[in-house]
């Protein structure tokens, strides 16, 4: 099984296993989101998400490259889920998080067959509340079929943004860049993200922007840059959870979470610190 982002503990969906299992969305609680600073998006959802977050590619140089929505500029931290686990009201929230805490599973060294998964560590599982998994005799529910009809077309939009990204790669439009901020006399530095780079765009001739614009591809690298401008907003965001009051030891530690202490430069040490963009290509 790849490795999956979110997911401490995936099970393949079994009607035996998961018979009496039911799930409690009710809470609206998206902890399980708040220890990663990037989130794969799939290319149909750019137009709506470019209206809150910096939207980057990620991948390596030639590729294979996928999107991905900046939620933070620092690792393991997700600016947009607070510390009661919610997230932010009137912000678009990505179906790579709609779609938790199920997930399509590709086996080991790929293939077509995939397997539906669900976490077995979300605390919305249970078998006291909430919708049921399974119905009379071992059907899947109302619950589940949506739910597998939902993973089913995000898997397809995700191979659709992996040829997205690919056709950018192939037109070399596609630059790797890193993200810096400096803050109070200390660069915080993104790695590890690629954007498209306007002037190889401008380049372009005549047959590759009208290949482009009819395929749709124009509009979402216009989504893309034009979402780059909230990179600022991300840093003003890490400004105001810095500023906030840690909380106390003994409540961290009541809530079963380390306390967190802000990190200094030792001694001789350099007061950059570096980030890399988390979303796994998948």
């Amino acid at each position: 099984m790849t490795s999956m982002i979110f997911y401490e503990r995936p099970a393949a969906l079994n009607r035996e296993r998961h018979r009496n299992l039911k799930l409690d969305n009710t809470s609206g609680d998206f902890s399980f989101a708040g220890r990663t600073n990037s989130i794969l998006l799939a290319v149909t959802e750019m137009t709506e998400a470019a209206k809150d977050y910096p939207i980057v590619f990620t991948g390596k140089e030639g590729g294979p490259f996928t999107l991905a929505a900046l939620v933070g500029l620092r690792d393991s931290e997700n600016l947009f889920v607070g510390a009661n686990g919610v997230w932010q009201e009137g912000v678009y929230l990505p179906a790579f998080v709609r779609r938790y805490p199920f997930v399509l599973a590709e086996a080991e060294g790929g293939g077509e067959d995939l397997t539906v998964c669900i976490d077995e560590s979300y605390a919305g599982l249970n078998t006291e509340r909430g919708d049921p998994l399974f119905g009379e005799g071992g059907a899947e529910s109302p619950l589940l079929e949506g739910a597998v009809a939902f993973l089913t077309l995000f898997h397809t939009e995700m191979q659709q943004t992996r040829l997205f990204a690919q056709t950018l790669s192939d037109a070399g439009l596609l630059d790797r860049k890193s993200i810096e901020v400096n803050r109070g006399g200390q660069k915080q530095v993104l790695e590890g993200i690629f954007v498209v780079d306007q002037q190889k765009l401008a380049a372009l001739d005549d047959a590759q922007v009208l290949a482009l614009f009819r395929s749709g591809a124009l509009v979402a690298i216009h989504a893309h840059l034009m979402s780059l401008t909230h990179v600022e907003r991300l840093a003003q965001r890490m400004d105001q959870r810095m500023r906030a009051p840690a909380k106390p030891e003994s409540e961290a530690a009541a809530r079963g979470a380390p306390a967190q202490r802000p990190a200094k430069a030792g001694k001789g040490e350099r007061s950059d610190k570096r980030a890399s963009a988390q979303a796994p290509p998948q």
